[in-house]
């Protein structure tokens, strides 16, 4: 990556991050009429609170991310159309469900087209096993993606959660780019996503004035799936792993706990390990700095497997993440 393209980083993050912010500022009062959510099972607010930022931070990635993709100049360089369409799509599904609930299984199915139209889009000689048939890897990937973004949703359920979980994402892929680990686009866009997450932050401290709603988290879930579904393509297995493992983890645990227990898994609910450690003592405050701070131990072992570049490193280094998010998971499930 050239110098002028690192200085495009920089600008995509401000960028997004301006537009994000003002996106907010501008929505919020009509939020407050249309989209207000009501605390419910799952909730951690207590007042009725507007959601619906999500139309600010995927406008401002979208725009910001266009925008320096096209100030590089480059032909190689082409915005991602069908990536952007389906975030746009996905947004649009999620804000139906943020006004009125959808049924559970049109919302999985229009979900799961944008998560195609994302696979789609990948060439077809860039495969994860090459031995395998084309149409098995992209089948599972589709229902890898489908639950990624969703996952992504489950776990948007305390102020600051995702701009936790996703700021240490996209500045890794971002820097990854930067190294020549992943397409410049993927790179830029992650940027871009960062900044958008960076602008809303202000707003979704605790206590939140807004919430993202399913307008943001899906489109954001979409977004990441796809930088780490690059990373992956690429040959870097293990940080593509790495970076999400604890939303990865938190929300498969609950989700098979909940299926054994017979729960209807798809309702809200309170059992996410982040969530019970509010019921134990925890801060929220506190939940997100531990998760962000776990976050960044993840990117940087991430960027140690990217380093190190050997199976044996990646093995030990997904190990040494793995046992990190156990140790979370046990400490938020303790009474402080």
């Amino acid at each position: 990556m050239s110098l002028f393209e690192i200085f495009l980083l920089l600008i995509a993050v401000v960028l997004a991050a301006a537009i994000s912010a003002v996106l907010v500022q501008l929505t919020r009062p009509l939020l407050l009429r249309v989209a207000l959510a009501k605390p419910n099972a799952r909730s951690s607010h207590r007042i009725p609170t507007p959601q619906g930022a999500g139309i600010a931070v995927t406008a401002a990635t979208l725009l910001a991310g266009g925008t320096v993709i096209v100030l590089a100049g480059s032909p190689d360089l082409t915005i991602p159309f069908t990536v952007f369409s389906a975030c746009l799509f996905i947004a649009v599904v999620g804000f139906a469900d943020d006004i009125r609930s959808l049924p559970v299984l049109p919302r999985l199915l229009l979900q799961a087209a944008a998560v195609a139209a994302v696979l789609f889009s990948v060439p077809g000689d860039l495969r994860l096993v090459p031995s395998s048939p084309l149409w098995l890897e992209r089948g599972l990937l589709l229902i890898a993606g489908l639950w990624f973004v969703n996952l992504v949703n489950f776990m948007d359920g305390l102020d600051l959660m995702t701009t936790a979980e996703a700021v240490p994402i996209t500045v890794a892929v971002a820097l990854l780019g930067s190294l020549g680990q992943v397409p410049v686009v993927s790179a830029l866009v992650a940027a871009a996503l960062c900044g958008a997450l960076l602008g809303f932050a202000p707003f979704n401290r605790p206590v939140a004035k807004i919430f993202l709603g399913d307008v943001g988290s899906l489109p954001i879930g979409l977004l990441l799936g796809w930088c780490l579904l690059e990373l992956a393509l690429h040959r870097q297995f293990a940080a593509a792993v790495l970076l999400p493992l604890y939303y990865l983890t938190d929300a498969t645990i609950t989700l098979f706990r909940r299926m054994a227990r017979r729960e209807p898994f798809w309702a809200a609910h309170r059992s996410h390990f982040y969530q019970r450690a509010t019921d134990n003592g925890f801060t929220v405050w506190r939940v997100v700095g531990e998760v962000y701070a776990l976050n960044v131990v993840l990117a940087l072992l991430a960027f140690a497997s990217v380093a190190l570049d050997s199976l044996t490193a990646e093995i030990t280094l997904l190990l040494a993440g793995a046992l990190a998010v156990a140790w979370q998971l046990r400490r938020f499930s303790r009474p402080l």
